[in-house]
């Protein structure tokens, strides 16, 4: 099974990724390291990615999630998942696919991101990422990002039923 854990930035998708793999003894994989330099370099600079500079990340994203499926592989993967057309893309089979979304408001998480240092994912990128944003509306884990991360970490477990 792969649980694609989604959200803006500063959301908590890897720490509650993290998290959850540890629990599961799963491995886990960051979204984020499958996006060039070049996108690095924009994000850290302020600019939003286009969909020209996504679509390489999503292909990447996709042979990744082919291969762990294809050797049944349990993976937690950390990944934005924005629109509702990258999630159809990336959940080849629903059935061992299972999108958790993390979800708060934008005072929130701007406040988390403010308060994040070491990481390239800009502050100023946050109105683009809710702007971006289509929230999932079937199937799909929604978790509310103001709870404890071992918390959410149990509700998900308890939802997957694992």
């Amino acid at each position: 099974m792969i649980i694609l854990v989604m959200g803006v930035s500063g959301s908590g998708k890897t720490t509650i990724g993290k998290l959850l793999a540890d629990s599961l003894e799963w491995e886990f994989s960051d979204a984020d390291t499958f996006h060039s330099p070049e996108n690095v370099e924009k994000m850290r600079r302020g600019i939003p990615l286009s969909e020209a500079d996504r679509m390489p990340w999503l292909q990447d994203l996709l042979t990744a999630i082919k291969h762990w499926l294809q050797e049944n592989q349990n993976v937690v993967l950390a990944c934005s998942a924005l629109k509702d057309s990258y999630r159809q893309f990336l959940v080849l089979d629903s059935e061992r696919i299972k999108l958790v979304y993390l979800k708060g408001s934008y005072e929130l998480i701007q406040k988390r991101l403010q308060e994040r240092s070491n990481h390239y994912m800009s502050e100023k990128l946050l109105n683009s990422q809710f702007y971006t944003l289509e929230e999932p509306l079937e199937n799909t884990i929604s978790m509310d990002v103001a709870q404890p991360p071992q918390i959410i970490v149990q509700n998900i477990r308890t939802a997957l039923g694992i």
